[in-house]
Order: structure tokens, then C-alpha cells, then sequence
């Protein structure tokens, strides 16, 4: 019997656009997310990528511009649009499509490089998620996550979501790099760890 995917619809949407801000302190927060990103999936030696939950396709863009293959998907329609409309403006056809993560499989979504940043605070049944992105890795993964509690304590720190204690909305899931790494280290291999304040970014290795 095949088992009947989780539905989820909590994804809140890009709230605040935080690749393009233009606030100074949020600017150097994502320079260290960016400068990681960019580290570490130098440090792959590979040029082909997968971008699950690739929102507006910010991350995917950044490795094409800089000569990657890249392809992605979003459960996000409005999000993969926005995607696809980057693809247009760089003259390349479309790359990404909208679909689930559970919904993936390695037939059509397989790649040296999996890249799964800012997802899976929102999803539920993450064991289950971890195992779709291991089957898609051939070999490596490269997660991001918020890093807990900084995430909420800066978000309070700002007069955001204080009703939920900083909690951004649609995070249903909650680590701090410690729980992070050791959930991962269930499943696949840990290849190296940045720490961007405030997220939690892992390059694991997934053969």
C-alpha cells in the first residue's frame, strides 16, 4: 500500500523579503548566510544542483550566475512563478515547478547537490522530509535552518510576533544547532557546519 503523503499548507509566504533588504543589520545577517551558502557548496567541487523549496529562486540563481545547472521546485505556485520569472529575465528557460517535497522523487529531482535551506522549520513529519532529500542527494545535501532560540530572541528584540514569543509565522518545527546536527546525524553524514547568525547550515554527505 503506498502511504498517502502529509498535506500541509502552512507555509506563511515570504513575509519579509530578506534577500533584498535593505535594513543594514538585517543586510549583515544575510551576507553571513550568503557567504556560507557560497562556501560550502564551493567546497562540493560540483556544478549541479536541486533546489527543494527554492521560494523566488534566489539561492538556484545565485549558483547559475556563477555557472551552475540549476533546477528546483516549490509548494508554492505564486513563489515558483516569481522563480521561473528570474529564469525569463537571465534569457534561460524555466527551472523550476510547483510541487511538494513528499511528492519528489529521485527519477526527476536527483542531483549532486540537494539544497534545502529555510524549509523545514515549516513541514511536518521531518524524519519523513529528511528521508525524500536523502533519496534525491547523489551524495550531497545542504539544509538550513533557523537556529533556536536566537531566531525568536531577535525577533522579539525587533517588536516582532510578540503574541507567539517571536515565533515566525508557520515555524512548526524548532531546533537549536545541537538538535539539529543530531537529528541529522541519524540519517546522513555530516560533512561541515556554519553557524550565520542566527541559522544553522549543514553540508552532509548522503551515499
Amino acid at each position: 500500500m503506498t502511504e498517502t503523503p502529509p498535506v500541509y499548507d502552512n507555509v506563511p509566504g515570504n513575509y519579509y523579503d530578506k534577500y533584498n533588504t535593505g535594513n543594514p543589520i538585517a543586510r549583515y545577517l544575510m551576507n553571513g548566510f550568503l557567504n556560507s551558502f557560497d562556501e560550502l557548496t564551493e567546497k562540493t567541487g560540483i556544478r549541479s544542483a536541486y533546489e527543494v523549496g527554492c521560494g523566488e529562486g534566489n539561492l538556484s540563481m545565485r549558483l547559475h550566475d556563477r555557472g551552475w545547472d540549476v533546477r528546483g521546485s516549490d509548494l508554492e505556485a505564486t513563489s515558483v512563478a516569481e522563480a521561473n520569472g528570474q529564469c525569463a529575465t537571465r534569457g534561460i528557460s524555466p527551472k523550476f515547478k510547483t510541487i511538494s517535497l513528499y511528492d519528489l522523487a529521485p527519477q526527476e529531482a536527483s542531483a549532486e547537490l540537494v539544497i534545502c535551506c529555510e524549509v523545514l522549520e515549516h513541514v511536518p513529519q521531518t524524519e519523513r522530509a529528511l528521508a525524500v532529500l536523502k533519496s534525491l542527494a547523489n551524495p550531497y545535501l545542504l539544509v538550513s535552518v533557523p537556529r533556536e532560540p536566537i531566531w525568536r530572541i531577535l525577533n522579539m528584540a525587533r517588536g516582532k510576533y510578540i503574541g507567539s514569543l517571536g515565533n515566525t509565522p508557520g515555524h512548526i518545527q524548532h531546533w537549536s544547532s545541537a538538535a539539529f546536527l543530531d537529528l541529522l546525524r541519524r540519517t546522513v553524514k555530516v560533512v561541515e557546519v556554519r553557524q550565520p547568525l542566527p541559522w544553522t547550515m549543514v553540508l552532509c554527505r548522503c551515499d
